[in-house]
Parts: structure tokens; sequence; C-alpha cells
């Protein structure tokens, strides 16, 4: 690990300052950042603690959505009353994450921010555009089973790791954002992750300077919510197909829906046209079918990742036969 400085924040105003800072980096849990640092994939050399900044609260909207602060644990947050009857494809997506152990230490804008799991990226000695832009990408033509098979690029097949984030695109989140010149910001989650294209290395929308302080819901969806994560064993692992799934259904017709896949693209993934086939369809398996044949247009699977394209058909088939019975 190199040498950093260390400060702790005392006010949003102040934190927000010093990562605009070149080689400054953010610290609440550490989950992941620590490892990154350990294994010298990130060389910060200042952390500012923002641990003591008033962001750990799950506060009720006048719109009656839910506004959840940056360091709300993801342990609480999966815990909380209104998440688990209101928001429970939200509920269970944490819970689907890591170890009891670090979700009691992770945050909701660490959540969010969590680097990918590649193999490539983590280790120093092989190429990565992601962690060393121009190097070139090794898990073309390397071991890709856990690589994307939609949105990526030649530059990058990189996944997104979060089960959070998927549940929350399907549930319309907006994240919060102030940066170092006191402005603030609402994005819509849909628009918060970037593909990687020719930069793989800027994954968010995020400006220098610019932290989370919260991530607000809107008022809870009608339907049945499912969160369902198909992964290698059953704990502590990441997703190679998710489904994050808002389905209002009744005598046996979709009267709406929205679906958010994590494991398949560098960023939680949504199909607009695939939504819209659902609405007024009847609930069957050419029903399901199509839209799989929707979500899954223009996939390309890397040899050792080929497996995710008929995974994901059958997840999402499951996944609606859940949501739409009666």
């Amino acid at each position: 690990m190199k040498a950093f400085t260390y400060e702790r924040a005392n006010s949003l105003a102040q934190a927000a300052a010093a990562s605009a800072n070149p080689g400054a980096k953010l610290i609440a849990g550490g989950t992941n950042l620590l490892d990154l640092m350990k294994l010298q994939v990130e060389r910060p050399t200042h952390l500012v603690d923002i641990n003591r900044l008033p962001l750990d609260k799950i506060e009720d909207t006048p719109e009656g959505g839910l506004r959840i602060g940056a360091l709300v644990r993801n342990s609480d947050l999966a815990a909380d009353q209104r998440v688990r009857q209101q928001y429970g494809a939200l509920s269970r997506a944490l819970l689907a994450g890591a170890s009891a152990q670090l979700r009691n230490k992770a945050t909701t804008g660490g959540n969010l921010l969590q680097r990918t799991r590649c193999y490539y990226f983590y280790d120093v000695t092989k190429p990565c555009n992601k962690r060393d832009p121009g190097s070139g990408c090794a898990a073309l033509g390397g071991f890709n089973r856990i690589h994307a098979i939609l949105g990526a690029s030649d530059a990058c097949i990189a996944v997104n790791p979060s089960d959070m984030a998927v549940a929350l695109l399907a549930l319309d989140a907006q994240v919060e954002t102030l940066d170092a010149e006191n402005a603030t910001r609402a994005i819509p989650i849909a628009q918060f992750y970037r593909l990687p294209g020719d930069t793989p290395q800027i994954e968010t929308t995020l400006k220098r300077g610019e932290i989370i302080t919260a991530v607000t819901l809107p008022p809870p969806p009608t339907g049945k919510q499912i969160y369902r994560k198909v992964r290698d064993r059953a704990s502590y692992a990441f997703a190679l197909v998710s489904v994050a799934a808002v389905v209002d259904a009744a005598g046996g017709k979709i009267r709406s829906a929205r679906l958010a896949f994590g494991g398949l693209a560098p960023k939680p993934w949504r199909v607009a046209p695939a939504e819209e086939r659902l609405i007024g369809a009847p609930a069957s398996a050419e029903t399901f079918d199509a839209v799989a044949s929707d979500v899954l247009d223009g996939a390309r699977g890397q040899g050792g990742n080929d497996f995710k394209i008929p995974l994901a058909r059958r997840t999402l088939r499951a996944v609606l036969t859940a949501a739409t019975l009666t």
C-alpha cells in the first residue's frame, strides 16, 4: 500500500472541496477501496473520511417516497421496515450482496461507486484499460466467464457488480449530489453510469469534486417486486445474471412492467422496448420469450461467457412467470 495523507471531513462542503483535489478519494466503509489500495489498483495520495457527516438517515419524502442518506449502511437499509414492505426488490438485492459483515460496513454511496470485479482489473501485472487507459483489455480473449454480453466495447467488457443499483434502476431512483461549488443535482440512476466506449476508466457522470449525498425513491410502485440473482454459489458471489422486476398484472394481462438486469453489462441494464412490449400483453411463455429477445438484442459473448445469453433468457422467463402468478 502506498503512503497517503488522511483527514476527517466535518461538513459536506469540506468533503466536496477536498475530493476535488487530484489524488483524493472519499472513504466511508472502505469495503472496496481498501482492498484495491492493498493491491495498488487504487493509489490515492489523500483519503477524506466522511463518516462524521449527517448522511446516515432514511427519511420519508413529501411525495411519499424515501430519501436514503449516502452513509446508510447496506444492512440497515435492507432491514428498514419501509424498504422491506414497500421496496422489496431493493431489500432482497441488498441481502443478496456480499456477506453480513460487509453489509454492516458498506454504505449506499459506496455501493453505487464500487469498482468492477474483473480479474484483470485486480491484477496489476495484466493490461486493463479501466485501470491503465491505453494498455489494452486482457479479458478479450482471456478468461471472461463473468464479463459483459451487452453494452461492452473493444476497450472493456467488464460488468458493474452492484446488486443494489439494479434494484434502484427498476425502482426509478435518483442520485442526489453536491459539488465543490455547493451546487446540487438529482441524477436519474438511468443516467448515472456510463458505458465504456473508448474511456472505460470514466464510470459515472459525476464530476471531480461532486459527491453523493443521498438516493431518493419515488412513491412505491404497484404490483409485485422480485429480485433474482443467479451466481456460482449461494453466498458472497457476484451475479452472473440478475433481474429486478416490478410487474403489475391482473386477469392474465400485464398492465405495466419495469425490468432491470445485472451481470450482463458495464452498467445496470434496462430496455424500454422490452417493457413496452409487456403492456397489455398476455402473461404467456410466448410473450416472455419475445421480451427476452428484446432485452438480448445485440448480445455478444466472448467465448467464456456465451452461456449468459440462454441463462438470461431462462432467468427472465422465471421472474416474469413468478411476477404474474395470481
